[in-house]
């Protein structure tokens, strides 16, 4: 799998899992909420320093993006 599209995923999987808005995410970025969405659909790749940033906004090592199965996914229907 691209390595941009593991990075969405994982971003939309942990901001879910932690019950965060993508405005509450973009505000604690200094991003936009539209920028949050697109990183997360993978229309967009971030530079390096806006990764860190999101990351930290998330409170996840910012490597745990990069990595394939690092951050499983939540089953449908499960909560």
């Amino acid at each position: 799998m691209p390595l941009a599209k593991v990075v969405s995923q994982n971003l939309l999987v942990v901001r879910t899992r932690r019950k965060l808005s993508q405005q509450t995410v973009a505000d604690k970025a200094g991003l936009s909420v539209s920028y949050i969405s697109m990183l997360e659909r993978g229309v967009r790749v971030p530079p390096l320093e806006t990764l860190e940033a999101v990351a930290k906004a998330l409170g996840v090592p910012p490597l745990n993006l990069f990595q394939a199965g690092a951050v499983k996914r939540a089953r449908p229907g499960k909560r």
